[in-house]
């Protein structure tokens, strides 16, 4: 009988074994095959070195985002002069608006009014430079040096190249004799770096003021990236299509202060660094959003069997994978609201007890956290009522709702990738920064960010870094890009 009884338990187990076997299978099946290419590349002629020559010229217009304390009028008043200059035709050709102190709102109007228009952005200000930092830069920030193949200084990478692109594409398109079919307009805030209050929200605004609903916007925030998608080497061009979103915390804590010689059992600096060590230490779930799982779906058949297997296979592996992805910061920040302490203010002497300790934590929001929900998870984490939470709620947005990734907006972007980067695999995605986009929602059906530059894992560094740069060559691509999209979308229904 035992022995009866044992092989019908290893029969069992066989059974079972064999039935996970084949499920595994069949979800490793089910995965989509290699993107098939759905457009063959198309010649578009640049003259590359004009155009970086006149890219180079506006990087050398300093651009910092203005504040009421320092406004920076003079450089954005020389930076529109320069379009004038530069982009005759398109100046002739689109009508032109400013908005809020220095935002620049084209239109270049279509010969089929009924069709819906289509929305590009792109942001004229820059981050400022470092002064520590900038003695180490090879060339200096705002050089706009051509050196070595590449256009030197801040905002060749975010976001002059894309603008200074666009514009580019459209003087030689109208050059050609070219009218596009449907309306295009294009949006260039000069405040996307701190927030966008003057520029993209008050442009927004205006749109919507003028009825606009745009068939759907293209803005920063996706790349052609080379070397940072592991086990992927062919370059990854990522058309992001959902945004996370954006609040911040500030935590109080207040005690009594006094001499440092006699401290009490508990200071405002103590009590706050717990609820952030807290915080930290328990950030909000990790989940895969439907974005991140067809992005990995997509990226499935270039990476080996067993990531294939727990891709494919994310109801019996789907812990294993998020524990995978939690554990590089870029992964990481694409399947959870992540936790950042940014500031922390405390004290004016080493031998004074402050009276209040002042820490901010930044969260980027997952699609489908909501702020509240944010709320809610720093007061239980903290679990101290004696430290105050007050939401930053003049920089607070909710994460976007996501675009469709199967849509005519997305296979637009796709088709026009593949005409100018034909060895490039375009997959979806999330931005986990922020963007002018996320102020648009009224005014589009859909939303997209894509910015047609290569990036290899050393150019991310240097966005916002220290030797920010775009090559000759790379620019020229993104001329060529903008090109093709702006002719593909003509008269492609909306």
């Amino acid at each position: 009988m035992a022995g009866g009884s044992m092989r019908r338990i290893l029969l069992i187990i066989v059974i079972l074994l064999g039935g996970l076997l084949a499920a595994l299978f069949v979800g490793l099946s089910r995965l989509p095959a290699a993107a098939a290419r759905g457009a063959a590349p198309v010649a578009v002629n640049v003259d590359a070195d004009a155009a970086a020559a006149r890219l180079a010229a506006a990087i050398r217009i300093p651009t910092v985002s203005a504040t009421p304390e320092a406004p920076n009028d003079a450089a954005f008043d020389a930076l529109a002069a320069l379009l004038r200059e530069h982009y005759p035709r398109v100046h002739a050709a689109l009508a032109l608006e400013k908005v809020g102190a220095h935002g620049l709102l084209y239109r270049w109007d279509g010969r089929d009014p009924s069709l819906p228009p289509l929305l590009l952005l792109a942001h004229q200000d820059v981050v400022p430079v470092d002064a520590a930092g900038e003695s180490r830069w090879q060339h200096a920030p705002f050089s706009g040096d051509i050196a070595d193949g590449y256009v030197w200084g801040r905002g060749t990478l975010d976001d002059k190249g894309s603008l200074i692109a666009q514009m580019e594409a459209v003087e030689a398109l109208l050059a050609q004799g070219y009218a596009p079919q449907r309306t295009v307009y294009f949006a260039y805030g000069h405040d996307e770096e701190i927030g966008g209050d003057d520029g993209a929200r008050k442009i927004a605004a205006r749109l919507k003021a003028l009825g606009v609903r745009a068939w759907f916007a293209l803005d920063e925030g996706g790349a052609i990236t080379r070397g940072v998608v592991a086990g992927v080497t062919a370059p990854v061009a990522s058309v992001m299509v959902a945004e996370k979103g954006y609040a911040s915390f500030e935590l109080r804590a207040h005690e009594s202060g006094g001499h440092s010689s006699m401290p009490p059992p508990v200071t405002a600096i103590g009590r706050l660094a717990r609820a952030v060590a807290r915080l930290e230490a328990q950030p909000m779930p990790a989940r895969v959003t439907p974005a991140v799982a067809t992005m990995l779906e997509t990226l499935a058949p270039q990476l080996p069997f067993a990531q294939r297997l727990a891709i494919a296979n994310r109801w019996l592996f789907g812990p294993l994978l998020l524990d995978q992805l939690a554990q590089a910061p870029v992964t990481n920040a694409l399947i959870r609201t992540t936790t950042a302490p940014t500031v922390f203010n405390a004290g004016v002497k080493d031998n004074v007890l402050p009276g209040e300790a002042l820490a901010i934590v930044n969260f980027r929001l997952l699609p489908g956290d909501t702020i509240a929900d944010v709320q809610r998870h720093v007061v239980d984490t903290i679990a101290d009522p004696a430290v105050e939470v007050r939401l930053q709620a003049e920089f607070a947005d909710e994460a976007s709702p996501p675009a469709d990734a199967s849509g005519p907006g997305y296979a637009l972007v796709r088709r026009s990738v593949e005409e100018v980067f034909p060895d490039a695999l375009v997959v979806p995605g999330l931005v986990v920064g922020a963007t002018d986009l996320r102020h648009y929602a009224d005014v589009i059906e859909a939303r997209y960010n894509f910015n047609p530059g290569r990036l290899d894992a050393a150019d991310l560094e240097r966005i916002h870094g220290i030797d920010e740069r775009l090559a000759v060559a790379e620019f020229a691509d993104m001329v060529r890009f903008y090109q093709r999209f702006l002719i593909n979308a003509s008269g492609t229904p909306g």
